[in-house]
């Protein structure tokens, strides 16, 4: 499993589509996911930048990965994205479940981020979304990279601000295919 990390518009979707196209991997894409399945007052509120919980976000990630062949590579895009969906997907790495091959969090800043987010053009990219995005990356997602360090997970720092084959390319430094 290849994580992709990164906060929203940073290019993780990007990546996991050149690989899932180039590769042949899956692509399990937590973002995508929410768009199909969250339905009612939770997409609503989805909309609005509120976040599933933990409990909602590993079910619907649990029940994925019963559907791709996990003995294969795979592409885990927006997952985790709290320390308690960390701790969860770290217990299905030592139960042998699947298999971490690394970590890769795209940076960019956030004058581009947003940039990027305000022209894709989806109802959920408000400035006040993004905005609430920006803070709970800060608050939430960042410290997730430190405990997979300290968890002796491979993190990689990939600058995101290139053109979308040029951090392939950077990404690919880091896997044997």
């Amino acid at each position: 499993m290849i994580i992709l990390m990164g906060v929203a518009g940073v290019g993780k979707s990007m990546q996991g589509r050149i690989f899932a196209d180039e590769h042949g991997y899956a692509w399990v894409s937590t973002g995508e996911l929410f768009r199909v399945l969250v339905t009612g007052e939770r997409r609503k509120k989805m909309l609005q930048g509120e976040l599933l919980s933990d409990e909602e976000v590993i079910g619907l990630v649990d029940k994925t990965l019963n559907l791709i062949d996990l003995n294969q590579e795979f592409l885990l895009d927006g997952f985790p994205r709290t320390i308690p969906q960390t701790e969860w997907l770290l217990s299905q790495i030592h139960s042998n479940r699947i298999h971490l091959t690394a970590v890769f969090n795209l940076q960019a800043s956030l004058e581009t981020v947003k940039v990027r987010l305000l022209k894709r053009g989806r109802l959920d990219d408000t400035p006040s979304a993004i905005a609430l995005r920006f803070k709970e990356y800060s608050l939430i997602t960042l410290p997730i990279l430190d405990y997979l360090k300290k968890e002796n997970a491979p993190v990689y720092n990939i600058d995101a601000e290139k053109d979308p084959i040029e951090v392939h390319d950077e990404i690919m430094k880091y896997i044997d295919v």
